[in-house]
């Protein structure tokens, strides 16, 4: 069986730990080409699964197969296949942003001039074109981030792992990652993407992952998630906008239509928008913790007060 004919990740009671504690336990996960995301609070085992599948540290137990290889026994073969980005830079400062890109793009085996060329396209999808021939250990930190992330996609491998790569981007930086994803996507090219940002999951996955506690514990569309928490709410809003009372519904057409209706008759001018479940409230029902960015938002709540 060829890599093109094998699943792009297979995992069968994959297990992993440190020191005696469970960090993967059991793990089973069969996924075809495409673009995937895996979410799950801080310490769910995210990255070291990832980990494990780029070849970087061995498991303990089960069966995995990336690309139809054994990332133990097939690891050098399996390295001239993926491209992974960590959740740190990880960049030569020695080199200019250029020679980096060049670099890697020798690397990945594409000619000096296709190399080039997808260099000078990357360095100003992420706004870096000014400083390309300045050396990167003069960079900012979000800068190396920039030049960490288009390093890592100058070639066009089977598969690309990304691990939390839009933390610490700002929004600009951050869709024009969004949008080298959906041209590799469109390309052929698989990614396996981990992040805190439930947007980023909802707009970019055809396929997420919730991991918790070192399991799997729910898959699936983010459609299919969302129908997990329930259906549409109808959301009553007073004459400043605030949402004041909530109606949950199983969201057929039968039932917000009969809501809305009692609402017209009763209160014919009251303001009411219709909401589906989004993905944090998937996650918090599936983890039983808040996103990163609600906990964000609580901080800066707390902060005000």
């Amino acid at each position: 069986m060829t890599y093109t004919d094998a699943p792009l990740v297979e995992i069968a009671g994959l297990s992993k730990g440190y020191g005696g504690n469970d960090v993967l336990t059991d793990l089973d996960l069969t996924l075809p080409a495409g673009v995937h995301a895996l979410l799950g609070p801080n310490g769910a085992g995210k990255t070291t699964l990832v980990n494990i599948l780029c070849t970087l540290i061995p498991y303990d137990a089960g069966r995995v197969r990336v690309l139809g290889m054994d990332p133990r026994r097939d690891r050098r073969r399996l390295q001239g296949l993926i491209s992974l980005t960590g959740q740190y830079a990880a960049v030569d400062e020695s080199l200019s942003g250029t020679e980096n890109m060049l670099m890697l793009g020798r690397l990945f085996g594409l000619s000096r001039r296709d190399a080039a060329r997808r260099a000078e396209v990357l360095l100003e999808r992420f706004e870096l074109t000014h400083a390309a021939s300045r050396r990167a250990g003069s960079y900012s930190g979000g800068m190396r981030r920039k030049l960490d992330i288009a390093a890592s996609l100058i070639a066009e491998p089977a598969l690309i792992f990304l691990d939390e790569p839009t933390t610490g981007l700002d929004t600009r930086s951050r869709q024009a990652l969004w949008d080298e994803i959906r041209a590799l996507a469109a390309a052929g090219t698989s990614v396996f993407l981990t992040t805190q940002y439930l947007e980023e999951a909802d707009v970019l996955a055809e396929r997420i992952m919730v991991l918790n506690g070192g399991r799997i514990v729910a898959q699936g569309t983010a459609s299919q998630l969302k129908e997990r928490v329930g259906g549409s709410t109808v959301q009553v809003h007073d004459a400043f906008g605030h949402v004041v009372e909530e109606i949950a519904t199983r969201g057929t057409a039968e039932e917000v239509g009969r809501h809305l209706s009692r609402l017209a008759e009763t209160a014919p001018k009251v303001m009411v928008t219709v909401r589906r479940p989004t993905l944090d409230e998937v996650f918090l029902e599936l983890t039983g913790e808040p996103t990163s960015e609600e906990k964000t938002a609580e901080k800066r709540q707390e902060a005000v007060r």
